[in-house]
């Protein structure tokens, strides 16, 4: 199970496009995920990626991972800088699974005009939203309540034996309240109903709050990454 193969799976780009050793990710504003290149070979012409970058009007922005330390080398050296640096976390979803359930949180087949609303509250914009609409596998979307106020929204899709969290907002008035655990167990039960035995996402490194509730739920570090964005 590679987390980063499923993560590209379950949050596509608008468009991929190779250039030389370096596939590029045309966004379109759906954040930093798809709107990256990620190396595939020895380091390439900085350059034309650059120019492919800027003919989508993105700034040029390289995902590194933990075992590419020459790349992060070379664009540190161009000035390229760190940017979110983030873990990738994955469990068993039996184990995720493993707690109690209720109807506070529900699947849907589509997204809802209140999660919508929700999202754009709490910085998921309409670009990132687009991006589950091209997810082509098994997908779904979670709402969450408390006291009958709509209080959460995820994203959740499959890739081979892995399902990905993706955009989890929890409204700022119904935190610490178990919602983002009963979410995460909602989308493990979803999965496993789909033929995915792992639960996996990405967090950024310095939100200490989501990964203690992740780790509470038997969720482990399984990678890092940051991006490296250039001048």
């Amino acid at each position: 199970m590679d987390p980063f193969d499923a993560l590209f799976h379950t949050w596509p780009p608008a468009e991929t496009r190779r250039v030389g050793p370096w596939l590029a990710r045309r966004g379109d504003g759906g954040g930093k995920r798809v709107s990256c290149a990620t190396l595939h070979g020895d380091p390439g012409d900085l350059d034309a990626l650059a120019a492919t970058m800027r003919a989508w009007e993105q700034p040029t922005l390289v995902m590194v991972r933990e075992d590419e330390a020459a790349l992060d080398a070379r664009l540190a050296a161009a000035g390229h800088a760190v940017v979110d640096p983030s873990l990738m976390l994955v469990g068993e979803i039996a184990a995720v699974a493993d707690g109690p359930l209720s109807e506070e949180a529900i699947d849907c087949d589509a997204p809802l005009a209140c999660m919508a609303a929700l999202w754009q509250a709490e910085g998921v914009g309409p670009g990132r939203r687009a991006v589950m609409s091209r997810v082509t596998g098994p997908r779904t979307w979670l709402l969450g309540r408390r006291d009958q106020t709509l209080g959460a929204a995820a994203f959740v899709a499959v890739h081979e034996d892995t399902a990905m969290i993706h955009a989890l907002a929890v409204a700022a008035p119904l935190r610490h309240r178990g919602l983002g655990a009963l979410m995460t167990r909602t989308a493990a039960a979803w999965a496993a109903g789909h033929g995915a035995t792992t639960l996996a996402l990405a967090v950024a490194e310095a939100n200490g709050p989501a990964r203690a509730l992740y780790a509470g739920l038997g969720m482990r570090e399984a990678a890092r990454y940051h991006f490296r964005l250039a001048p």
